[in-house]
């Protein structure tokens, strides 16, 4: 019995192995190729999945999302015949995991190798300075060439990024100091340019204080002559309505004489032909003034001269 027994636990041990064999489970975005003595048979989706023990295989396992695979820093020779280092970064999908296991042996190693190619023949045809502003058009070039070389091996280049551009040291500090030199350029043009702004906004400001002072005393001159004028007028009005006589008229212009005469700089001062009436009216009235005081002193009485009497 004890031979039966044996036998059974190792039918049963195989049976528990080839059912472990022949059920197969496969991860969502995942593939399993298999294959039949040695021979592709067909490629296994993500679920449950049924092949038959010890004849079919599983030969590799692909996973089908997308991939990032940053590349080492690789030397490349510009157009100007300097040497700078590139950082690469590779976004890249299996989307045929059957060609991506027979086309090519390592598709990683493929993909990293035609980078580098590609990479060194298009900054080839560049200088260090496009180098460093075309990343753009450095990414897209690069992008174009791998999709069109990894299409027949099931892989889709999503896209291609340049992580780090280093060029030589030398260069490195020859760009800052010339980046110094342009902050510094630029500096001095703006202090410059603010220095002249202000001194357009000063004078503008001067102009325009100077116009406004103008205007001003030009409006203050007018309404001061229009008061003297209103004055003038009111006093002439006022004269005339009251009819005033040769002789308040003569007195009113040498009143006017010491006004006439003010001021160290009139040299020179004209005197109207009216005072020359007013002053004959004036003397007029001033004779007539005397001989009427002249007659009220004779009239009036006598002075008597007295001698003192002499001692004899």
């Amino acid at each position: 019995m004890e031979p039966v027994i044996i036998v059974l636990i190792i039918l049963v041990v195989l049976v528990f192995i080839a059912l472990i064999k022949t059920i197969q489970v496969i991860p969502q975005a995942s593939a399993a190729i298999v294959e039949r003595f040695g021979r592709y048979t067909r490629t296994l989706n993500a679920g449950l999945n049924i092949v038959v023990p010890f004849i079919d295989t599983i030969r590799n396992r692909i996973d089908l999302r997308e991939q990032v695979v940053p590349f080492p820093p690789q030397p490349v020779i510009t157009q100007d015949n300097l040497v700078v280092n590139i950082d690469t970064v590779i976004y890249y999908q299996v989307t045929d995991a059957r060609a991506a296991t027979y086309e090519v042996a390592s598709y990683i190693q493929a993909i990293e190798q035609l980078t580098v190619t590609t990479l060194r023949n298009i900054i080839g045809g560049m200088d260090l300075e496009r180098t460093l502003t075309s990343r753009e058009e450095i990414n897209a070039a690069l992008r174009g060439v791998l999709d069109e070389a990894t299409g027949k091996w099931g892989i889709r280049v999503n896209r291609v990024e340049l992580k780090a551009i280093e060029p030589p040291t030398s260069i490195q500090d020859s760009m800052e100091k010339q980046m110094r030199a342009d902050r510094d350029k630029r500096a001095a043009i703006l202090t410059a340019e603010g220095t002249r702004q202000a001194a357009i906004l000063t004078a503008e400001g001067e102009k325009q204080s100077q116009i406004l002072r103008a205007e001003g005393e030009a409006k203050a001159a007018a309404l001061r002559a229009e008061g003297e004028a209103q004055a003038v007028r009111t006093v002439f009005e006022a004269i005339h309505a009251g009819d005033p006589d040769q002789k308040l008229l003569s007195y009113q212009y040498l009143q006017m004489l010491p006004k006439i005469a003010e001021g160290d700089a009139n040299k020179l001062w004209i005197v109207p032909s009216e005072i020359g009436d007013a002053l004959k009216g004036l003397s007029g009235a001033m004779g007539n003034f005397g001989n009427l005081g002249g007659g009220s002193q004779g009239n009036g009485g006598g002075t008597e001269r007295r001698e003192k009497p002499s001692i004899d």
